[in-house]
């Protein structure tokens, strides 16, 4: 069990998390709110990773992380992963940066990401019996 990079996973997640609190209400900025939730939850998949000595892949596919993860936690919100993931792997050129497939996500959509990303680090956060204020130190 490697429980201080699993702390160091969730470090940079809640960084996301912070980022998100400040940003997830600004319509103009949507697509950064969508990514963020997207990095947010993916460091929050490979913190489980670490912990359970699995080797971490340099991959950034959600999809592919919550099949690695299944065994230690079930997120159920496949349309959530779905959006997140599309984000991330379809997503890799300035014009298309953090856009759906049909274009920039609503604030609605943001604020949605944004609260999957925070259950998700709160839930991870307990998995791995690590208290939240440890890793806001």
């Amino acid at each position: 069990m490697s429980k201080s990079l699993a702390l160091d996973w969730l470090k940079s997640s809640y960084s996301d998390i912070v980022t998100l609190n400040k940003i997830s209400d600004d319509d103009f900025i949507t697509h950064v709110t969508a990514f963020h939730s997207q990095q947010s939850t993916e460091k929050c998949l490979k913190a489980i990773l670490e912990y359970n000595d699995t080797k971490v892949p340099s991959k950034h596919d959600l999809r592919m992380l919550n099949r690695l993860v299944s065994d230690y936690i079930t997120i159920d919100d496949d349309l959530i992963l779905d959006s997140l993931n599309t984000l991330y792997i379809d997503s890799r050129y300035p014009g298309d940066m953090g856009l759906l497939p049909h274009g920039k996500p609503t604030l609605e959509q943001a604020q949605e990401f944004y609260e999957f990303a925070k259950h998700i680090f709160y839930r991870v956060c307990k998995l791995l019996e690590i208290d939240p204020e440890e890793v806001k130190k």
